[in-house]
């Protein structure tokens, strides 16, 4: 079931992104709101869509935007392709299956309830009386919003996320200096932890924005990038890190899905994240841990990841890595007397300048 609604969810996407301003079936949408005119309008045609459908024309025209604002002017339902490339059928009459549910009180949004449950095609109704664009998706009812009012949540949540992002670099700091001396508990993981998804929940929300305001959401969309640039590479580093018996790859994934089902209450609590990333059972919050060293690693210059992964299963422990010789170095695969003097040097430094920030 819980698949079921994640591939409406990106079907809706799917069908905001086609909607979106700057579309031509947008376009063709805000003609018809502007004529004061409505429409039913079916994204997609297969059998079941011809098994329902009765009367009217068969086109098979290009698709324009003024097409289909004169093809509105007629009763009956507009039928193009999932594409919108081409109008298939105009002034067709709908008659979906009357027993499938649906608390829609107008006919028109009553048929677009139905037709977009039993054909599984996105349906769009454009209302005369109340002058609102909705899309159906499956089960779904989503009324589109004007770019104004968008754009001013999406800010408000960019605002959120950039007050996040501050406190999450700041934690992410701590952590890196407290790593280095060797003095990391299992709340100082959790709170980056929580952070890390708190930041990435606020992200995917203003990404749904941006995904619904189509070409008006570009400057918002070069904010967003510039705020969360490397975040789901941290998520899985720090997961990573303090993966309980050395487990990677597969493990991984699993924790930061099981991190990302926790309810905003849930997260808000540092023995919840202990908890779900198998740190213990959030009861002993101050509890020792020691990192491995993936996280320190990904920030020394042109570094492969297969050879970090060598350099982590050698050596076990961060601490063990900083202690390390160039010789001892070397004595991993793929690392020779270059590339150990640039580990080596560059973890000195990363030393250096996180205990300073620390500290300073």
């Amino acid at each position: 079931m819980a698949t079921d609604r994640s591939d409406e969810t990106l079907r809706l996407r799917a069908t905001l992104e086609a909607i979106a301003p700057g579309t031509a079936l947008r376009d063709g949408l805000e003609r018809i709101l502007r004529g004061r005119t409505g429409a039913l309008i079916v994204l997609g045609s297969d059998k079941t869509v011809e098994s329902i459908a009765t009367g009217g024309f068969v086109l098979d025209v290009p698709f324009t935007a003024t097409g289909l604002r004169e093809l509105a002017k007629m009763d009956g339902a507009i039928i193009i392709d999932r594409e919108v490339t081409r109008i298939l059928r105009a002034a067709v009459h709908l008659m979906p299956d009357h027993t499938i549910p649906s608390e829609e009180t107008g006919t028109r949004h009553r048929t677009a309830d139905r037709v977009a449950k039993q054909t599984g095609f996105p349906v769009i109704s454009v209302s005369q009386s109340m002058q609102i664009i909705a899309a159906y998706v499956g089960a779904t009812r989503h009324v589109l919003e004007d770019s104004g009012q968008i754009l001013s949540r999406a800010n408000q949540a960019l605002a959120t996320l950039e007050r996040y992002k501050l406190r999450l670099d700041e934690v992410a700091s701590t952590l890196s200096a407290l790593e280095i001396e060797d003095l990391v508990t299992v709340r100082d993981v959790a709170v980056v932890a929580q952070r890390l998804e708190m930041v990435t929940r606020i992200a995917r929300e203003i990404e749904d924005y941006v995904l619904e305001l189509g070409t008006d959401g570009r400057l918002l969309s070069l904010q967003l990038e510039e705020l969360i640039t490397g975040v789901d590479a941290e998520r899985e580093l720090v997961i990573r890190d303090y993966l309980p018996g050395g487990k990677r790859s597969k493990s991984a994934e699993e924790l930061l899905t099981r991190l990302e089902a926790l309810s905003p209450t849930e997260l808000v609590d540092p023995a919840s994240a202990a908890r779900v990333l198998g740190l213990g059972n959030g009861e002993h919050l101050d509890g020792a841990v020691a990192p491995r060293g993936y996280r320190l690693l990904a920030k020394v210059p042109r570094l492969p990841p297969t050879v970090v992964d060598r350099l982590v299963d050698h050596f076990g422990t961060l601490q063990k890595l900083l202690s390390a010789g160039i010789d001892d170095l070397q004595a991993v695969e793929g690392v020779g007397e270059l590339r150990a003097r640039s580990v080596r040097e560059g973890l000195s430094r990363l030393a250096e300048s996180t205990i300073l920030e620390r500290y300073v």
